[in-house]
């Protein structure tokens, strides 16, 4: 077997995963669909690992990449909002839940922009997708596992597509959990995220969604305060 073909080979672990995860998000099972989800996050974390390590590279692993995040981060999460809005009746109209999809076309042309842009070597410009479809996936998780109601709530998840939607094509920098050095210097903010993570390990399902979301938040605010 070539070298090259390693990485993709777990490029595609990654899209199937996703796939997986989509069927899931449709039989209702969002636990699960969450669950091929972080497999997916797992195996995408890899195939970029693999490749430096091998010194491969191609053009085709990074469109296949692009297109396995697609399905995994975008697709997928898609598919768990489309889903659980389908059992409310937003103004008696069976189109709303479709709306969920805006995500997925969001989400491509996040990956695409990520392709071609030279600024995100040490952090990231916009939401990254794999975040993306994370806090989605474990809010909806959350919600539906805890039976989890109140009026009004499939507008608030339609705007929070919206939102998202917004985020992953922002310009709003977002740091990486990349260490150069380990000392205090120059990783504040990183040390400070994960140390405020901490207790929020602690509320299940619902505490990968608030990570996900203070993650945003603190590169709001270390956004302007740099600036």
């Amino acid at each position: 077997m070539k070298l090259l073909n390693i990485p993709n080979i777990i490029t595609c672990l990654n899209l199937i995963s996703g796939c997986i995860a989509t069927y899931w998000a449709f039989q209702g099972d969002y636990r699960m669909a969450l669950l091929f989800i972080v497999i997916g996050a797992v195996f995408d974390f890899f195939d970029g690992m693999v490749a430096r390590l091998l010194h491969v590279s191609s053009p085709i692993g990074k469109e296949l990449d692009s297109l396995a995040d697609d399905i995994t981060f975008g697709f997928a999460p898609s598919a768990i909002i489309f889903s659980y809005l389908s059992q409310f009746s937003i103004l008696n109209s069976q189109l709303m839940p479709f709306l969920a999809f805006i995500l997925a076309a969001f989400s491509a042309l996040r990956l695409a922009k990520f392709n071609l842009d030279e600024r995100q070597a040490l952090g990231f410009i916009g939401l990254p997708t794999p975040a993306n479809a994370l806090f989605w996936g474990a809010l909806i998780g959350g919600l539906h596992g805890y039976e989890i109601t109140f009026e009004g709530m499939e507008w608030c998840i339609i705007a929070g597509v919206f939102i998202s939607s917004y985020l992953l094509i922002s310009e709003i920098p977002m740091f990486a959990l990349k260490f150069k050095t380990w000392g205090w210097k120059g990783n504040e903010i990183k040390y400070i995220f994960l140390l405020t993570c901490i207790p929020m390990l602690f509320m299940g399902i619902f505490g990968l969604a608030a990570i996900i979301a203070w993650y945003v938040i603190l590169s709001a605010v270390n956004s302007y305060m740099l600036n």
